[in-house]
């Protein structure tokens, strides 16, 4: 028997300045903000042992904020001591995730928008399916060096029309 297709709930994002992030992707991408910037500590509290169950004894302490979409999907954004960038920022070989992926028509005007903010465009914004279909995409990055891209449709209709021509 083939399984229901899930809903998707959220993704965990983590950065080096939770304010920033949150100031980020409230201003730029609109994402409404659910829960201002708390602390979690390693203790006795349902949150404290949950993030003990996930990170392990020891983990001491973290910022967390979470914002929601348009369509409900959730960003969690945590702020751990001693974060990190990775040395490369797209290891798209990598087993796991690598980015994550936000609708917007106007993927010209978003994408000047995450810039001016301190982002970066890695790429030329570009078409699927050249004179065919409006439909468009470009990678970008927070200013934090966290990739995700910017689709000027959805999902499906962009996949719908079948094999890349």
């Amino acid at each position: 028997m083939t399984p229901t297709p899930r809903t998707f709930s959220h993704i965990g994002l983590s950065v080096p300045d939770l304010d920033a992030a949150v100031k980020f992707y409230s201003e730029v991408l609109g994402f409404y903000v659910v829960m201002q910037p708390s602390e979690a500590v390693e203790d006795d509290s349902a949150i404290g042992v949950m993030c003990t169950d996930v990170f392990g004894p020891g983990w001491g302490s973290l910022r967390i904020a979470h914002l929601a979409t348009a369509d409900g999907i959730g960003i969690e954004i945590f702020e751990f001591p001693g974060n990190y960038a990775p040395e490369d920022n797209l290891e798209h070989k990598r087993q796991g995730t690598f980015h994550f992926a936000v609708q917007d028509p106007d993927v010209e005007g978003l994408t000047k928008r995450i810039v001016a903010a301190g982002g970066r465009q890695r790429m030329p914004v570009r078409e699927y399916f050249p004179d065919k279909k409006p439909y468009r995409m470009v990678y970008v990055e927070d200013p934090f060096g966290i990739v995700f891209e910017i689709y000027s449709h959805s999902y499906e209709l962009t996949y719908s029309a079948g094999a890349y021509e």
